[in-house]
């Protein structure tokens, strides 16, 4: 048994640990590489308050610290600022940024916000991607049971909504017809409204069955047609998480930005899980953007999937109550 000299130093010696450690996770430091200026500006900043909001309300003890990446070279970039405290990058944004940090074979984990074809063991990739809006709405229109689409596009957007059409073509097993009038849908057969909101409440003879949008035409204090279907990022239209309720109230702006916010809110949640629990490499869990997978170390004929966020998008119905999610 200890004598009370031997307590005393016992208990002296496990707050020293204990103090250890609160120092240790104090130093920790997640870099985060954004652009604060220029073109993507705003797109940088939106992501830079979800995740400061959502680090508020974290109860890990993790200091973040922010670069501009506008007009610098990564490299650059990597070199002044990864230091001993640096337990993490998350960033860039830019795709060819990304490419750019992977060459610089990274020694710590890297969240990357886009996704490239080049692969890293450090570099997981996270994104808000229209496939994976296409994705999620082929979910529903198999459910649907659809057969044939009927697309209709608002002239000027389709740039827009290349990428999105691209992956419905690729991805959807019936017949895909464009047309430039509401059609007649009959049984097994859907319409798709690409176009902004405000385009689809102007059209005539829209059918309350069998409806489809992109996440991008539902716009804030617009009407949306009843019966109408969409898929897109929960944290938007369910008050779940408490950082985007506050950044809702002092930050308010449209709804492609509060898709941002949530974005950066993700991107902190799964950072901070990566450095709890550093060995983790598959993880599942609902998050503001959707449900999200992390499926690392996938086997080589599976490498896309290497270090990869899927994400899946939440769908709703417009109902004659209001929205339902489905």
């Amino acid at each position: 048994m200890l004598g009370k000299l031997d307590k005393l130093n016992y208990k002296k010696a496990l707050l020293g640990l204990g103090l250890a450690g609160m120092i240790f996770q104090a130093q920790a430091e997640v870099l985060v590489i954004l652009p604060e200026s220029g073109p993507m500006a705003r797109a940088g900043n939106s992501i830079k308050q979800g995740i400061v909001s959502a680090q508020r309300t974290s109860t890990a003890n993790l200091a973040l610290k922010f670069v501009n990446s506008d007009q610098k070279n990564i490299k650059d970039l990597l070199k002044a600022h990864i230091n001993k405290k640096t337990e993490m990058v998350i960033g860039p944004l830019a795709r060819s940024e990304v490419d750019a940090l992977i060459l610089q074979n990274p020694k710590v984990p890297v969240l990357a916000l886009n996704e490239v074809s080049a692969q890293h063991p450090k570099v997981w990739q996270f994104s808000l991607s229209k496939d994976e809006d296409a994705t999620a709405l082929l979910k529903v229109l198999k459910k649907d049971k659809i057969k044939q689409i009927y697309v209709m596009r608002q002239q000027g957007t389709e740039q827009d909504t290349l990428s999105f059409i691209n992956a419905l073509y690729k991805k959807f097993e019936g017949h895909v017809a464009i047309v430039e009038q509401v059609p007649n849908v009959k049984s097994k057969e859907g319409l798709l409204l690409l176009g902004s909101n405000a385009w689809i409440n102007l059209l005539n003879g829209i059918p309350n069955k069998r409806v489809y949008a992109q996440a991008i035409s539902i716009e804030e204090n617009h009407a949306i047609p009843v019966g109408l279907k969409f898929c897109d990022v929960p944290g938007i239209y369910q008050s779940t998480w408490r950082d985007l309720i506050e950044l809702s109230k002092t930050q308010p702006t449209s709804m492609a930005y509060q898709r941002l916010y949530a974005f950066g809110g993700d991107a902190w949640q799964i950072a901070e899980q990566m450095l709890l629990n550093p060995k983790l490499k598959n993880m599942q869990f609902n998050g503001r953007t959707g449900v999200l997978k992390l499926n690392g170390q996938q086997p080589q004929n599976a490498i896309n999937l290497n270090n990869r966020v899927e994400r899946m998008p939440q769908c709703f119905e417009n109902t004659a109550k209001g929205l339902k999610a489905l």
